[in-house]
């Protein structure tokens, strides 16, 4: 369904120009973060602090919760610090499990193909995006790629699109985001971006997410642009 109730089946390709794609749980499987953060590093920090694993998922658990919807939730450098952990390196050491959703490749060459412009906006740490751009080779299919780390400031944040729009002009009007996260999509909502879509499965071992007004996309076979 659409802002306005109206049933989609593909976003309203001729009333776009630019596309903003996330990364995580849009573009990537989010089973890799939802691992990492979920069960890796509680892992970690119990080995490292001498705890059991229960005492070590809680206590990460309670510095998760502090700081959620934050840049420094997803700052790399920050987590290092406070859970006294390697995060660059663990992230490594599970690399592994880095997968592109289906037919993402497909979908961004056929952005390409029409001349929109397909940009990347993440909330991941630039180590990160380095990480999972070596893994997947993804970057090249991309016309700019953004962390909201460079802005000083998370993409939740209403704020963040006037600072993007700065050095990456475009027309809210004739602009799709796709993002997994609906805290996102809000904010990018308020600041009037008109074409907002959601993602059903960011994690594919989980079941199909809830995503309340916002249309929505499993598959990015389904909304091809011609």
């Amino acid at each position: 369904m659409s802002l306005t109730g109206e049933k989609l089946s593909a976003p309203d390709w001729d009333r776009i120009d630019t596309v903003l794609l996330d990364m995580d749980g849009t573009l990537l499987d989010l089973h890799y973060d939802n691992h990492f953060w979920q069960r890796y590093v509680p892992e970690c920090f119990a080995a490292r602090h001498g705890l059991s694993l229960a005492e070590g998922h809680a206590e990460c658990f309670r510095r998760y919760d502090a700081v959620a919807g934050t840049l420094n939730w997803y700052c790399v450098d920050y987590w290092t610090e406070a859970l006294n952990l390697d995060i660059a390196q663990l992230k490594e050491e599970v690399a592994h499990l880095i997968a592109v959703h289906p037919a993402v490749p497909a979908f961004l060459s056929a952005l390409r193909a029409t001349r929109r412009r397909t940009v990347l906006v993440t909330n991941a740490h630039h180590k990160s995006l380095a990480l999972k751009m070596r893994h997947t080779g993804l970057s090249n299919h991309f016309d700019a790629m953004y962390t909201s780390h460079a802005f000083g400031m998370a993409k939740e944040n209403p704020a963040f699109w006037p600072a993007l729009r700065a050095v990456e002009p475009f027309d809210p009007e004739r602009t799709l985001l796709i993002d997994d996260s609906l805290p996102v999509l809000d904010s990018a909502r308020t600041y009037g971006i008109a074409h907002l879509w959601a993602i059903l499965k960011p994690d594919t071992q989980l079941p199909i997410k809830a995503v309340g007004v916002y249309p929505a996309v499993q598959h990015f076979a389904e909304i091809l642009p011609s």
